[in-house]
């Protein structure tokens, strides 16, 4: 990131896996192991379609690629939480 004197601007970071927040919220509850039942709520009119990051900025400028898939990030994100919150 040291090397962008010519770059300012929001940047996407993350996965460019596409998935579901329902298939999330899925992994979430398998990996914590958690009974709660999902609840579908009505989306909001401006929800985005899809939730896809794109990271060709973050891949031009900072030469940015993932390298945590969405299960090993789900589970170092649990892992975090279980040692951190009283």
């Amino acid at each position: 990131m040291m090397n962008t004197e010519n770059f300012n601007g929001p940047v996407n970071l993350g996965n460019d896996g596409e998935f579901t927040v329902r298939e999330l919220a899925e992994l979430v509850l398998k990996e914590t192991g958690s009974s709660s039942k999902i609840v579908h709520k009505p989306l909001p009119q401006d929800d985005p379609a899809r939730r896809k990051p794109d990271l060709t900025l973050a891949k031009q400028q900072l030469g940015f690629e993932p390298k945590v898939s969405l299960v090993e990030g789900i589970r170092k994100t649990i892992e975090y939480f279980k040692n951190n919150l009283d």
